[in-house]
């Protein structure tokens, strides 16, 4: 079974930065393309940024030039470096395999940006 846990959230001032972890266990890692994602109270929850399995990125437009996703297959770890945060970037942030169907949610976990 596949299991994410997200680590590294916080409360951070604007402009501030935070790096997210998240451990995937289950299934072969490598193989996973992973995304990003955060929800925030009366949003769906939506994809922030995503790295394929060869290490293509993409991210959301709100995000470009600000966040940063990498992957290290030897740790089953992917991450999230956050820079220049601003108040709409808090939310609970997920992690999940986006190539894994039904995705598999962790608990998540939260960030909250304010002065």
């Amino acid at each position: 079974q596949v299991h994410p846990v997200e680590s590294g959230g916080g409360l951070v001032q604007p402009g501030g930065s935070l790096r997210l972890s998240c451990t995937v266990s289950g299934g072969t890692f490598s193989m996973y393309a992973l995304g990003w994602y955060r929800q925030a109270p009366g949003h769906q929850r939506a994809m922030v940024a995503n790295i394929g399995t060869t290490g293509d990125t993409n991210y959301a437009d709100s995000v470009k030039g600000r966040f940063t996703i990498s992957r290290d297959n030897a740790k089953n770890a992917v991450y999230l470096q956050m820079d220049n945060l601003k108040p709409e970037d808090t939310a609970v942030y997920y992690c999940a395999p986006s190539n894994y169907y039904p995705r598999p949610w962790g608990q998540g976990t939260q960030v909250t940006v304010s002065s």
